[in-house]
């Protein structure tokens, strides 16, 4: 356990230099483009960092990394070549190579995302459940499979909202309308919704606390940028 702990600090340290640097990069320096443009170097790393703070690290949750991942990507590719998918639009050159016009660091990230959802959700799960037990009573199955699959899905759709309008100015993306449209955060819920149900029901270790801090890193990085950008 002291291993993990180090591990932790390590990780969350790291990850709040990197994010401190980005920030004050973008918007105090005058490298702000060369902060924006290593922001590939920044994903790469925090991807890093949850496997490496990740406990037992079974087939099961490398199985469920590539389905994130293929998940992603594919809805991806069709949403950027079709429209179909939520909504026009296309990707610039900051977030690195590309296959079909969807960079492979979008892949990772619909599995960052959904991997620190998860992690949030069974610990939430796990508070309501120690709520309810001195009381007498138990989550209902149903009930507490829903909480965790909508909830989390919202979660993640909400990160998405709040990323968007940084994601735009620092050219990350851009639509092809004024405006993101709506089907963009209905797409982004239910393929959410879809990856959490597969988290739920592999087997592999869910107590990864750095997933959790990260998390609420970058959703403050992207908050802050919002309102100073």
């Amino acid at each position: 356990m002291k291993q993990y702990l180090t591990r932790y600090r390590f990780a969350i340290a790291t990850a709040i230099l990197f994010h401190v640097s980005g920030f004050i990069g973008i918007l105090f320096t005058p490298y702000a483009n060369w902060f924006i443009q290593n922001t590939q170097l920044n994903q790469l790393l925090m991807f890093a960092l949850l496997i490496y703070t990740q406990h037992y690290r079974n087939r099961r949750f490398y199985l469920f990394m590539l389905i994130a991942f293929v998940v992603g990507m594919f809805t991806e590719i069709v949403g950027v070549n079709t429209g179909k998918l939520f909504g026009h639009y296309q990707y610039g050159s900051v977030m690195g190579p590309k296959l079909w016009g969807v960079p492979f660091l979008i892949g990772l990230n619909w599995f960052v995302v959904v991997y620190s959802v998860g992690i949030i959700m069974r610990k939430i799960n796990i508070w309501m459940e120690a709520k309810y037990l001195p009381q007498g009573h138990q989550m209902r199955p149903g009930f507490k499979a829903a909480s965790f699959i909508i909830d989390g899905a919202l979660l993640a759709t909400f990160f998405d909202f709040i990323m968007e309008p940084v994601a735009i100015k620092l050219k990350f993306w851009q639509w092809h309308t004024a405006y993101v449209p709506f089907f963009n955060y209905f797409c982004w819920f239910f393929i959410s919704a879809f990856l959490l149900v597969l988290f739920r029901k592999f087997n592999f270790n869910k107590t990864n606390h750095f997933a959790i801090h990260l998390f609420i890193i970058q959703l403050l990085f992207f908050i802050a940028l919002q309102i100073f950008l």
